[in-house]
């Protein structure tokens, strides 16, 4: 049986016959290349078996059917939690062509059923005698026998040579000497069967030699020595390790069933710890573990095949378990009162050490200690640390003390450690451990002291030279008083202010105003000396704020505009640059009595407020001087000019502007001329007016049946006004007839379609005659140009407007049409207005009340006549 390893761990490859027997070698595979630690062995086809030494039998007899037969070998470490995968692929071997005694014929022959031998087994170790006979092969048709066998174990490189040999007469298998199984545990013999001219009629026999294992190898631990640790005060139960033990011997035997046990324990004391005989897990048994007591335990283990019975073989091993610490013990001061001094004004200094007693390992956070200071440092004046070398505390102070304030210290230390306390089994809380130190400050003669130490100086911007703005002076701490003390500004400073040497009275040097270089910044901080008459000085700082003042008047950014006809507000904005709260809001005035009947301003922001002319300002340029006062009272100013212009845009004001010079309007020449033709105009239309309502008067017979529906308004669609007069006589609805008309109510309204080709005085069928041909007189003609009877109306418009109607109301196709005469729905009360008709027979003689409702234009037009 030949093996191929493709690739470690992947894939192996068997050449095997088509057939094999149960219990058959197939091979053997390398496992402790793929998985050193591997415990568990198995395969994924039942017809294969693998033992721990990596060689796989058959389970059953079987053939195999297709060319290649594959089956996959398993390896887990449970303990590692690790598993790999082994692929094994059968390949049938290449059948050798058997030699034919005769070329020519063929050779047809008759085999008997081959039967298969058991396998032999041998005893590992076996005594002898020596040769020992194993098995014997018979064939029926051969006299002489050979064997080729091939041996399967752990780190086999050849097979040895001479182990085994067969009686060529008689087919015994003999074995020369005994046999390790734990080096070779089978061997497959392949038995060939040939007559005496070298022709092998049968096909060779495969037989398998087992050797049956022999308690021969003692059980070992895979450590020399196992450590394990296990914190103190662990309950009952607490897993503390396992030990692993191993045999050579075949496994799943008693040679390999193991027993463990706890020979002795070091110190020789009560057991503290327990041993599981079948898995080697160590546990803790006693209830208390006290690392203080005993830091560590020494274990003599003992391991035993055949289930631990007397006459198994066995190994002893150690085992050393250290108790890790916790911090069950809590550190205590070794004194309960320090005193120490220190002299007044010194900082980072160290004043005292303190020290602590802690039962817990040395180095550990069990044993760590932390100090604070729990009552006494209210002021922060002192700082305890931890020296990680002694474990000591060092107490410092970090802010100069007093001995003016306060002659003594007296201040509470606490220590507690890194790590939380854990309270031992059977213990009871302990409170924290304390100790009182008392520090005595000594007296020091000192420099004079300025307080505060920081003295803030806020000064009105723009403030004349010389004023005084404060006092900074200093006190001698030994005496309480400032006699004799000097005051002094250092050079190299800001030269905003001086100090007078005696008094300590501040005043300024400049007029400090927050617009001019180095005082944009707003403020300066100058060091001021205090020196006493033993020459000793003392340092304090004046800080100089410059507040903001209200130096700067509020001006209009824009002082241009052009308004036009319609009149859109002017947004006019101020800007001052005060700061807060000497700039917005702005309140905006006119100053000029006149302008302000003429121009009003309303707010609009704190920034901004609207110019707007009233409805009665004529047009023309306006210079407007508007005061604007900011928050603080400061009073600007400013003039705006504002062009009130007759246009639609500013770009067509150039060459039609009005200027307004103290209070009279001076027209411009293109004014004038425009003011003469809309005169002219008006005479005109009142001429007219005149002349069409004396003709009415004249002839008040026929005024009746049509005044009101000669002129009709033309920009509104609401109905008009309602007339009940007998003498209108509504057109028949019918294509036929030239009257189409909408009812409405009680009344019925038409409108006249007037013809392309006639006129009201078109002449009646051939186009000479007129309307006035057919009035009643005799064929004379009357004079009146403007009223006719509702008779003489109807019987020229009626054929006229019936056939343009009906002409109107088809299309191409004399197909009725809906887009030329539609009927127009109630769509309100009508309009205002009322009718502007001025030829009515109502109230004719009060035709010129439409003078009173003239628009602006036409007013200032009239009013210029009645000037003139």
């Amino acid at each position: 049986v030949l093996s191929l390893c493709c690739e470690a761990c992947k894939k192996v490859i068997f050449h095997v016959p088509s057939e094999l027997e149960a219990d058959t070698l197939v091979g053997r595979v390398d496992l402790k290349e793929c998985l050193q630690s591997a415990e568990f062995v198995s395969s994924s086809d039942g017809n294969f078996k693998v033992l721990e030494d990596g060689s796989v039998y058959t389970t059953s007899a079987l053939s195999l059917s297709a060319e290649k037969k594959t089956f996959t070998i398993i390896l887990k470490d449970i303990q590692e939690q690790v598993q790999k995968k082994i692929h094994v692929s059968l390949v049938e071997e290449e059948k050798k062509t058997p030699k034919t005694r005769h070329a020519r014929d063929t050779v047809l022959r008759r085999t008997k059923r081959r039967w298969a031998p058991i396998p032999s087994v041998m005893i590992e170790n076996s005594l002898g005698p020596f040769p020992l006979q194993i098995q014997q092969v018979q064939s029926d048709t051969a006299q002489n026998y050979t064997i080729h066998y091939f041996a399967r174990g752990p780190g086999i490189d050849q097979d040895p040579k001479g182990l085994f040999y067969i009686e060529r007469e008689t087919g015994n298998i003999f074995a020369t000497r005994a046999v390790d199984r734990e080096q070779y545990p089978s061997f497959q013999i392949m038995c060939f069967a040939v007559t005496p001219d070298g022709y092998s009629p049968e096909i060779p026999l495969v037989h398998t030699i087992r050797i049956e294992d022999d308690n021969d190898n003692a059980p070992y631990f895979t450590q020399e020595l196992f450590e394990f640790c296990v914190p103190e005060n662990s309950k009952p139960g607490v897993v503390v390790g396992k030990v692993i033990a191993e045999d050579r011997d075949e496994p799943y035997t008693l040679h390999t069933t193991l027993k463990y046990r706890i020979v002795s324990q070091t110190p020789p004391i009560t057991p503290a710890f327990s041993l599981h005989g079948d898995t080697g897990v160590i546990s803790v048994l006693l209830p208390q573990l006290d690392r203080e007591l005993v830091p560590s335990y020494t274990l003599l283990v003992e391991v035993r095949d055949m289930a631990g019975q007397p006459f198994g073989l066995c190994t002893t091993g150690t085992v050393v378990i250290k108790i890790e610490d916790t911090n069950d013990n809590a550190p205590s001061f070794r004194q309960l009162q320090y005193e120490t001094r220190v002299e007044e004004n010194r900082v980072s200094v160290e004043i005292l050490r303190i020290s602590v007693v802690d039962l817990d390992e040395p180095g550990s956070p069990g044993s760590g200690a932390v100090y604070e200071i729990i009552r006494g440092n209210d002021d922060q004046a002192f700082e305890i640390t931890t020296d990680k070398n002694t474990n000591e505390g060092i107490l410092c102070v970090v802010k100069g003390l007093d001995y003016e304030t306060a002659k003594q210290r007296v201040l509470v230390i606490g220590v507690n450690n890194e790590a939380p306390y854990q309270l031992a089994p059977h213990s009871q809380q302990l409170s924290q451990s304390t100790c009182s130190v008392t520090v005595n400050v000594l007296d020091v003669d000192e420099g004079p002291v300025f307080k505060p130490c920081l003295l803030r100086l806020d000064v009105k911007e723009c403030e004349d030279i010389g004023t005084a703005v404060g006092r900074y002076v200093a006190e001698d701490p030994e005496t309480g008083n400032s006699e004799g003390i000097r005051y002094r500004i250092p050079p190299g400073q800001c030269n905003w202010i001086n100090i007078d040497d005696k008094s300590g009275e501040v005043r300024t040097v400049r007029v400090l105003d927050r617009d001019i270089g180095e005082m944009r910044r707003g403020q300066c901080n100058i060091t001021v000396l205090a020196i006493d008459r033993n020459g000793k000085t003392g340092t304090g700082t004046i800080q100089v704020c410059i507040v903001p003042g209200n130096k700067n008047f509020p001006r209009i950014i824009q002082t241009d505009y052009i308004m036009c006809r319609d009149r859109k507000p002017i947004c006019l904005t101020a800007q001052d640059d005060d700061e807060a709260p000497y700039s917005a809001p702005f309140v905006y005035r006119i100053t000029d009595r006149d302008l302000a009947s003429m121009w009003k301003l309303t707010p609009h922001d704190d920034n901004s407020w609207y110019l707007s002319p009233k409805s009665d300002t004529p047009y023309g340029i306006y210079e407007i001087p508007v005061r604007v006062i900011d928050n603080g009272g400061k009073i600007g100013e400013n003039t705006v000019r504002v062009n009130l212009c007759d246009c639609v845009t500013p770009t067509e004001c150039d060459g039609r502007t009005r200027q307004l010079s103290g209070g009279n309007v001076t027209l411009g020449l293109w004014a004038i001329l425009a003011m003469i033709l809309g005169s002219l105009l008006l005479l005109l239309i009142l001429i007219t007016i005149c002349g069409c309502c004396g003709a009415g008067v004249m002839h008040r017979q026929v005024t009746d049946d049509c005044a009101n529906h000669n002129l009709i308004i033309s920009n509104t669609e609401a109905p008009g006004e309602e007339v009940m007069d007998h003498n209108i006589i509504p057109l028949q609805n019918t294509c036929d007839q030239g009257g189409y008309g909408v009812k409405t109510g009680e009344q019925q309204t038409f409108e006249i379609v007037k013809g392309r080709g006639h006129t009201l005085e078109s002449a009646k069928g051939g186009g000479h005659q007129t309307l006035g041909s057919v009035k009643e007189g005799g064929g004379q003609p009357m004079m009146d140009t403007c009223r006719y009877s509702y008779s003489e109306w109807h019987n020229f418009t009626h054929p006229r407007l019936g056939e343009k109607v009906h002409l109107c109301r088809q299309d191409e196709e004399q197909k009725h049409s809906e887009d030329y005469l539609l009927s127009y729905n109630y769509e309100g009360k009508g309009s205002l207005a009322g009718s502007v008709g001025c030829c009515s027979d109502q109230h004719e003689e009060e035709a010129l009340d439409f003078l009173d409702q003239l628009e602006p234009k036409f007013r200032t037009l009239a009013e210029t006549c009645i000037r003139r």
